[in-house]
């Protein structure tokens, strides 16, 4: 069975967006960028709801070949679009780069994914991870917490009906003073 993980960048204040999906607050140090990277090649697959995927998909798939790229970025880059895939959407049509699109009910297939035999599976995009939390399909939490107020937007958790009790596997404040804080779900 594949563990489910849900991680991204964070606001202090618990939003994954500011108003507007404002994503500039969240712009990674290196070693936030490297600590992302590190995540990315040890995932076997990756889920994305379709708001992730729009913004993910105009840039990683040729962010190595672009001039000003950094060596992290090219390393980045290349493991993101080589990596297999998975896009929930009922609104896009077409996906590239070892991605599958699925339009039916997220819930049945990522249920059956993790039933599947296979390395861990991240999960991204606050939609389609709310769904996945609801049905209590998440095994851990990674929030790289950054120091900064944003007041509204894209909140990281949703309003689940039952708690979901956690335990604490790992903190680490990184230079830039982001802390990176993992979550396994108590079963």
């Amino acid at each position: 069975m594949r563990k489910l993980i849900y991680g991204m960048n964070v606001s202090l204040d618990g939003y994954i967006a500011a108003p507007g999906d404002d994503i500039g607050w969240s712009v990674p140090s290196d070693e936030l960028f490297q600590f992302w990277s590190d995540r990315l090649q040890a995932t076997d697959l990756s889920l994305y709801g379709r708001k992730l995927w729009q913004t993910m998909s105009p840039y990683w798939p040729t962010a190595d070949q672009q001039p000003n790229a950094t060596p992290a970025e090219i390393e980045f880059g290349r493991r993101w679009r080589d990596m297999s895939k998975v896009v929930f959407s009922s609104t896009v049509d077409q996906v590239d780069w070892n991605t599958r699109l699925v339009t039916g009910d997220a819930v049945a297939e990522i249920t059956r994914l993790k039933a599947e035999d296979g390395g861990p599976m991240d999960i991204g995009g606050a939609t389609l991870a709310g769904a996945a939390m609801r049905a209590g399909l998440i095994d851990e939490y990674v929030l790289a917490t950054a120091p900064v107020l944003v007041g509204g937007g894209t909140p990281f958790f949703t309003a689940l009906d039952d708690w979901v009790n956690l335990n604490l596997v790992e903190t680490r404040t990184l230079p830039c003073g982001v802390i990176l804080t993992r979550y396994e779900t108590r079963r």
